[in-house]
């Protein structure tokens, strides 16, 4: 209550909007409450000792509960890390730097799929698909608040956990399959998306933060559909996306420094899409790409005194569909030759060959703009996730592969040299052009013609794609200097047609008698 203004003599409860002694009281349990559940994030066994800076880390690292195989005691009572003064020292510095102003605010929950909240100027972040339990993680916190707050606000805090069922995120175990899972997120997601789309302010464009880091299933050796469900959910909700922008929203500091952490949110900027939108052709589809994507990439790249800056080499891969899905997503539909609806992921993939400038893997592609940035040296994870969302893969796909190293916070591309010898194509779940190339340079140079004659026969099927990597490889190494990565790409080149010959050979099947024993017959 601030100093000279009278106190209400109401004897209303906090929840009810009073305003009184007891509403008072109730204020400052609150933030007593909130002490004590800050408190836990270091009296518990998920706290372990660092030695830089000497001290207690947290329970929460990262939005996921560690398995810890010894821990640290704090003294609650103390005046030291783990102690309640100190936590209660915190939320004081915070409250005395609130604004002391009249105005109130409003905050309400309601459900995002039915809410009504009227002509609204919306910047939204939403779940991400499957990548946080976000209900079992507020759990930790929840049952320490209900046992403290529980007389405060009844209604809040009347169920013994937190509320899951609801929850719009595709987790497997609640709804028994992958496949449930993803139906759910898309079906819900859809009706949100929607929501959004007829109430917001139509003077202003509807921005969507989504950081979702890519995952894999590595059983199925494919992409996790986490980027593309979501984008499908958003365009079928009757929005059309006019840009992507990567924001740097992620501070990368102390433990996110050696994890496989994000480094940017990707932003989509969204507006209602026409009603009477139309359809086109994929002919029509891929001629607008065509006419519209030089432009927009030039405008990117190129630096604008005043306006903008280059978007930058990690990035761009990612803002460059932003001009593409504003293409594809302002027609109700851009049809197949059959006439069945492209879907949102061939769409990705055309806007992605007009930047790569080739019909290469998702794979390939990561490894071969990777390599452009950053060249055998090793870089940020949040930087290759960033880029391998774009190209429809993962970093931890693209690491299946066996082409890449990636942990402690950073990724870069294995050497030729750094290939297995006893590599079998036959057996390899994944294998991307990049790989089939490496391992082929590896056997040249180690075994000549005759070993990479072999490789080259494992991969027939990759060999002219691997040869045209070949030479854009080398392209690049002789304009980056690198003089040695560009012999050998070289030299692979123009022993091609020796090793395809071998290759040959090896493939045919030697013809043999019918009979062991010459002229029986």
């Amino acid at each position: 209550m601030r100093a000279g203004r009278p106190r209400s003599q109401d004897d209303q409860p906090l929840a009810d909007g009073g305003e009184g002694a007891r509403a008072y009281a109730e204020a400052v349990s609150v933030y007593l409450g909130f002490c004590i559940d800050k408190n836990t994030l270091t009296n518990t066994t998920l706290a372990t000792w660092q030695t830089d800076p000497d001290r207690l880390t947290q329970a929460f690292s990262r939005q996921a509960l560690p398995m810890t195989w010894d821990f640290a005691e704090a003294n609650p009572l103390s005046e030291a890390g783990g102690g309640f003064i100190i936590t209660q020292d915190a939320v004081t510095k915070v409250l005395e730097r609130l604004p002391r102003v009249l105005a109130s605010g409003t905050v309400s929950q309601h459900d995002a799929t039915t809410a009504s909240v009227g002509a609204s100027l919306v910047s939204t972040d939403p779940p991400y698909y499957d990548n946080i339990g976000y209900g079992d993680l507020s759990d930790y916190f929840y049952v320490w608040l209900r046992r403290s707050l529980r007389p405060v606000f009844p209604d809040l805090l009347a169920t013994i956990a937190v509320p899951k069922t609801e929850e719009l995120v595709a987790t497997p175990y609640r709804h028994g399959t992958k496949e449930a899972a993803e139906r759910f997120f898309l079906h819900g997601m859809t009706h949100v998306m929607h929501n959004i789309a007829v109430q917001a302010n139509a003077a202003a464009p509807i921005t969507i933060y989504y950081a979702f880091k890519q995952s894999e299933t590595e059983s199925a050796g494919t992409n996790s559909t986490g980027w593309e469900t979501f984008l499908d959910a958003v365009l079928k909700s009757g929005l059309m996306i006019t840009g992507t922008w990567p924001m740097r929203t992620e501070l990368v500091g102390s433990l996110k420094k050696v994890v496989n952490s994000l480094a940017s949110s990707i932003i989509l900027v969204c507006r209602p899409r026409s009603t009477d939108a139309g359809t086109i052709s994929r002919r029509q589809f891929v001629r607008q790409l065509n006419e519209a994507l030089p432009l927009a990439l030039d405008a990117m790249t190129r630096e604008s005194e005043g306006l903008h800056s280059p978007v930058a080499p990690v990035d761009l891969s990612q803002a460059i569909i932003g001009p593409g899905m504003a293409i594809f997503s302002r027609y109700e539909a851009v049809l197949e030759a059959d006439g069945t609806p492209m879907s949102v992921k061939t769409a990705l993939r055309l806007i992605n060959r007009f930047l790569a400038e080739d019909d290469f893997d998702a794979d390939t592609q990561f490894c071969l703009h990777w390599f452009e940035q950053h060249g055998w040296e090793t870089g940020k994870f949040g930087e290759a996730d960033t880029l391998a969302r774009a190209k429809g893969t993962s970093v931890a796909g693209v690491q299946q592969s066996g082409v890449v190293e990636a942990g402690g916070g950073n990724v870069r591309l294995l050497r030729w040299r750094e290939y297995p010898a006893d590599w079998d194509p036959s057996t390899d779940k994944r294998l991307p052009v990049w790989e089939a190339l490496h391992q082929l340079i590896r056997a040249y140079n180690v075994e000549g013609d005759t070993g990479a004659a072999r490789v080259l026969a494992g991969v027939a099927g990759k060999a002219e794609a691997a040869r045209q990597l070949a030479y854009r490889l080398y392209t690049l190494s002789e304009r980056a200097g690198r003089a040695e990565d560009a012999r050998a790409y070289n030299e692979v080149v123009t022993g091609w047609s020796g090793i395809e010959s071998a290759a040959v050979k090896i493939a045919t099947p030697q013809q043999r008698t019918l009979f062991d024993v010459e002229g029986a017959g």
